[in-house]
């Protein structure tokens, strides 16, 4: 496990919190190989019914820690980069977001896959792929279109321009916007409280349903995308993209 990822299992709930507030929670192979394991113990373990992702300290993630991501190895077929999104997309337990401030990246991909998105009024989402120089990842090409429509997925993937709350929530990225971080927390309470309430089995049997047509689908998809992701990490181009941004290095 990684001290970054904290884990708490209390009364049907797993809880995810991303806690690496000096780096902005950005995301290294050993917190992905930490991240991928809780939602690999959500599904052994039956008592566990809702898998809560949260981050710490106003951010949610930044990402990928972009010099752990230059090392090399990041996505390994058998990596613990492409284990997490594949539990991810195959996981049968319902998943909470609690997005309080940036959520960049994976950070904002991840939602995809989440039944339930809450933001605060400060969170903010971008997708920086191509200004990158690599692909979006996280089978996000197929389900962005199909979530927030052709037109503006062209527009958030192209361009990586980040956007606030209200534009995430008028796209249906997120479920619904809260004034602060406390109101956040209490309205995430609220919901998951309301859903364990729920016959277990039939909330179970819906979210299978609403989930059915995508699960083959997305896992083809996030290993097409992992292959080219992976091609375009590998070129100078990109290289030189991803150094630019790393402290201590002018941006273009």
């Amino acid at each position: 496990m990684s001290e970054h990822i904290h884990v708490d299992v209390d009364d049907g709930v797993l809880t995810l919190r991303i806690a690496r507030p000096a780096k902005r929670n950005a995301l290294t192979q050993e917190m992905y190989g930490a991240l991928a394991e809780g939602f690999l113990r959500a599904e052994r373990e039956d008592t566990i019914r809702i898998i809560r992702l949260c981050g710490q300290d106003a951010t949610f993630t930044a990402g990928n820690d972009l010099a752990d991501f230059l090392a090399g190895g990041a996505l390994r077929t058998d990596g613990p980069t492409l284990t997490f999104l594949r539990a991810v997309a195959a996981t049968t337990k319902l998943l909470v977001a609690e997005v309080d401030g940036p959520a960049v990246g994976i950070g904002t991909t991840v939602l995809l896959h989440c039944d339930l998105v809450y933001a605060s009024a400060r969170a903010v989402f971008a997708l920086p792929f191509v200004p990158l120089g690599v692909v979006p990842e996280f089978g996000s090409s197929l389900l962005l279109p199909r979530r927030v429509g052709p037109a503006a997925a062209a527009r958030l993937l192209y361009f990586g321009e980040p956007f606030d709350a209200a534009e995430a929530a008028r796209l249906g990225l997120v479920t619904e916007v809260l004034p602060d971080a406390d109101a956040l927390r209490a309205r995430v309470d609220d919901r998951i409280a309301a859903l364990l309430a729920q016959p277990a089995q039939a909330l179970a049997a819906t979210r299978a349903l609403l989930h059915d047509s995508d699960g083959p689908q997305v896992l083809a998809r996030l290993e097409q995308e992992a292959v080219q992701f992976a091609r375009q990490l590998a070129t100078p181009e990109t290289r030189a993209a991803i150094e630019a941004r790393l402290p201590g290095r002018a941006r273009p």
